[in-house]
């Protein structure tokens, strides 16, 4: 084959054949294919699109083009779970625990957060002596004692994916559907679960800013893993505003334990509970995806999920003393407060413009290569639709260098709007992809 040839025929609105996709990712994850012919070919993508075909074709050559996680010797049916990307989304470090305690296998595998989105691996790593890297035995074995263990994403796992993103990044190639879609699901199909639930935020916050959008990537999703013989469902919910309060490495570690406690915000309590329901009844541990979110309900009130949380953690090194001592866990010297220049409700509270300043603390990276700060962040007093009163704390910035908080503050201030009058706000899940509607009222109740 000549790429030369195979970018033309892309560029010409043409379809290829999974031996022409083959021989594109395999030579240039092998080296023979140049940046430069690759580039070209992402931006023949970009314009000219995919087919359902060639999406699939590409999602499984980049599965192919590393290891293959075998998790067939762990019992049960394993459920992982995904989340888009979002500013305070620490949900893995609730609903794991959750769903293991309802007798779901979780063997996760985790990315680490760049730019103004988290990654659960930097979270877990800010509870003292937690391991995310942990030897092929290790892992399985902490699934098969304790139902669940979470570890960073090894090199080995879909490296194609890991050199054309690299790529993307810097050609202006990143928005569009195929090359998102063979991105996410390449490293989880690779991953080995049994099913997938996914979580594809859509607003400010989020990668997919309408919720149409957000949708067309869900059903996309769905019908690749469907295709490799994945159980699949996936969430689209709102990320206009952050979820919960806290934004930050440790300050979203106390916040999943106050929430594993029964003591989190309404927002971030709600959403937990209504994604480990679903992986319970994916796991076919509940009749329905209403009878799953009962049981992780239960989980929650009875402090099992807090159990299995204390289990976890200790199982890969942690100090479990965390979950009743929320000051193991480090927190930045340096704080600065914001206060609200009116009276007033709050109409908004842009979900991207908290994450760049959470960034700009010190909790994020720029580059791959930046050390964050794990005790540096923002903490939200208030939320869109609380009515407040001028000087009264919007937030607590967090910070172990005065320049840095400085730049967070001045960034942060913007990113919260006041008005005379109470918003209306969308709900948090703004709907599903391959399952039954759960009524709103039931998701609510059962996240009590």
């Amino acid at each position: 084959m000549n790429t030369v040839e195979l970018i033309t025929k892309k560029r010409n609105g043409g379809e290829l054949s999974r031996e022409e996709i083959r021989y594109l990712v395999m030579g240039f994850t092998e080296g023979s294919i140049p940046d430069y012919q690759m580039s070209a070919f992402l931006m023949a993508v970009y314009f000219r699109g995919m087919s359902r075909q060639e999406t699939i074709w590409l999602t499984q050559e980049m599965k192919m083009s590393g290891d293959i996680a075998d998790l067939s010797w762990i019992h049960g049916i394993k459920i992982d779970k995904h989340s888009t990307g979002g500013v305070g989304d620490k949900t893995t470090l609730i609903i794991g625990p959750l769903a293991a305690a309802c007798g779901v296998p979780v063997a996760k595998m985790s990315g680490r957060g760049l730019g103004f989105t988290g990654g659960t691996v930097d979270k877990m790593e800010a509870i003292p002596g937690f391991r995310t890297a942990l030897a092929e035995e290790e892992f399985f074995g902490q699934v098969q004692r304790c139902g669940i263990s979470v570890i960073g994403q090894t090199a080995h796992i879909a490296p194609a994916d890991k050199k054309i993103y690299a790529l993307r990044d810097v050609t202006a190639t990143v928005e569009n559907l195929s090359l998102i879609t063979s991105s996410i699901m390449s490293k989880k199909l690779a991953s080995g679960s049994d099913g997938i639930l996914l979580d594809v935020k859509c607003g400010s916050g989020a990668f997919m800013k309408t919720e149409e959008d957000a949708r067309s990537l869900a059903e996309m999703m769905v019908d690749i893993g469907r295709a490799d013989g994945k159980k699949m469902l996936a969430l689209i919910t709102d990320m206009n505003q952050p979820l919960g309060n806290a934004v930050g490495n440790a300050l979203e570690v106390r916040e999943a334990i106050r929430v594993l406690r029964g003591e989190g915000p309404a927002d971030i309590t709600e959403l937990s509970v209504a994604l480990a329901g679903r992986m319970v009844f994916m796991g076919e541990l509940a009749d329905s995806a209403e009878d799953g979110i009962a049981k992780a309900g239960d989980a929650l009130r009875s402090g099992a999920g807090l159990d299995k949380f204390r289990e976890f953690v200790r199982g890969q090194g942690g100090d479990p003393a965390v979950a009743e001592d929320l000051s193991l866990l480090p927190l930045s010297e340096l704080r600065m407060e914001i206060a609200a220049p009116r009276d007033g409700y709050i109409t908004g509270i842009d979900a991207m413009t908290i994450g760049l300043a959470s960034q700009h603390t010190g909790a994020g990276r720029q580059t791959k290569e930046d050390v964050i700060d794990h005790g540096a962040g923002i903490l939200l007093h208030h939320k869109s639709g609380d009515k407040i009163r001028a000087g009264e704390a919007l937030m607590t910035l967090y910070s172990a260098e005065a320049s840095k908080l400085e730049l967070a503050a001045a960034e942060a201030a913007k990113a919260v709007q006041i008005g005379d009058e109470a918003p209306v706000l969308p709900p948090l899940i703004r709907g599903s992809v391959g399952e039954e509607p759960v009524p709103e009222n039931r998701e609510k109740e059962c996240g009590l």
